[in-house]
């Protein structure tokens, strides 16, 4: 292996973990995934209520288990994403691509 290609791994491992996703960021990717799967199982829930009407005594109390969930993922995500933007700091003017300074 080359020095240059050495060089090159340790520097792109250091710019690796400068991006490294904080606490709050791997909340709202988690919620977020929770929103679609749980949006998912409402879904194939409720396709499996109206095609196959399943007559067990608890299908009535689990079909809409997961629209439930599903309204609790998008409020926490909803918090959650607002508390990640209020969180980020906006750029310096001295940090802005000049490209900005035009209309579209």
């Amino acid at each position: 292996m080359s020095t240059s290609g050495r060089g090159m791994s340790a520097s792109c491992t250091t710019r690796g973990r400068d991006r490294a996703p904080g606490r709050l960021t791997r909340a709202v990717r988690w919620t977020g995934r929770l929103l679609c799967w749980s949006l998912a199982a409402g879904m194939a829930t409720a396709a499996t209520h109206l095609l196959l009407a399943p007559r067990a005594a608890w299908w009535h109390a689990l079909w809409p288990l997961p629209w439930y969930l599903t309204c609790a993922a998008a409020l926490t995500w909803a918090v959650l994403r607002a508390r990640e933007k209020a969180a980020q700091h906006p750029p310096d003017e001295g940090t802005l691509p000049h490209d900005w300074d035009r209309a579209a």
